[in-house]
């Protein structure tokens, strides 16, 4: 199915499908991806046949083995994150929250790194890929809020704080200049330390910890439901993987294939917004619909 041929909205047999889903299977495991946060204002890297839609983004040893990388990165970082920094929930955000708070959910596997499901209220999340609100010394671990180093980089940089350029995913932007010029500190604690967003690059590993309590996820919940990821990196796609692997049923809501199209017991082609919206919806009217049935006349 081309991205033209997607319906715009999850049809009637769908949410029931979905609702029987949740339904029949208690103990919810959610994994989720950059599709959730689009409606949010956050671009996501790939299309509905899980190409590439830009060149792919920086890599851990092009980040650490290159002054004029880092430079490149923080100069469109300063740009760019303005949009990830003033995103908002969505409705799909909201959703998932809700759907922990009534039970059905256990816990929220992400690999965003936006935080926006904290934001929304979810309180089981495990940030797969770490959060882009910090940023850590490579040298001597030392942490800090990124609106604070953005601020000093900003005043180091003045003239490139004022530039325009197209949001991309993650905080960055489509700008090409000469970055040459651009001012990078280093870590005022050790000296000479290159701080870096607390997030997971390509190349780099996962923590070995937020590895381990994901598999803890999985293995203590019933089903597995997966929303807006194409699951085309293997961080996390082995998640999908496990739960097949202990024969546990698992639905998919995105707009396009994924990697796991094999492994699902139901796939929805939609909205993650609108049809997670209309799940809540259809879930909280049963539950009142029951509530009235139980009581006494």
């Amino acid at each position: 199915m081309t991205a033209a041929q997607v319906k715009p909205e999850t049809s009637e047999a769908e949410l029931a499908a979905l609702v029987e889903f949740v339904e029949r299977h208690p103990r919810l495991a959610v994994l989720g991806g950059a599709g959730i946060s689009t409606a949010s204002g956050i671009p996501d890297y790939r299309d509905a046949a899980g190409e590439w839609k830009r060149s792919p983004p920086m890599e851990h040893r092009q980040f650490m083995g290159s002054h004029a990388a880092r430079q490149r990165y923080w100069a469109r970082a300063l740009v760019g994150f303005r949009t990830l920094d003033e995103a908002r929930p969505n409705a799909a955000h909201q959703a998932l929250a809700r759907l922990e708070s009534l039970g059905h959910v256990r816990g929220m596997i992400t690999q965003n790194v936006d935080g926006l499901h904290q934001c929304a209220g979810s309180r089981r999340v495990i940030d797969l890929h770490g959060r882009a609100d910090r940023v850590r010394c490579m040298g001597c671990g030392s942490s800090r809020m990124r609106h604070a180093l953005h601020a000093e980089l900003e005043s180091l940089n003045p003239h490139w704080a004022t530039l325009g350029a197209a949001a991309a995913p993650d905080g960055d932007a489509d700008l090409e200049a000469d970055f040459s010029t651009f001012r990078v500190p280093d870590c005022s604690r050790c000296g000479d330390g290159i701080w870096k967003p607390d997030v997971v690059f390509f190349g780099d590993s996962v923590p070995r910890g937020v590895v381990e309590r994901a598999f803890a996820l999985i293995e203590e919940c019933d089903a597995l439901l997966v929303v807006g990821s194409s699951l085309m990196v293997y961080s996390g796609f082995r998640f999908a993987r496990a739960a097949a692997q202990q024969s546990k049923p698992i639905a998919c809501l995105n707009l396009g294939r994924t990697r796991a199209d094999d492994l699902y017991t139901l796939k929805v082609a939609a909205p993650v917004d609108a049809s997670l919206g209309a799940l809540v919806g259809r879930l909280e009217g049963r539950l009142v619909e029951g509530r009235l049935n139980r009581r006494p006349a």
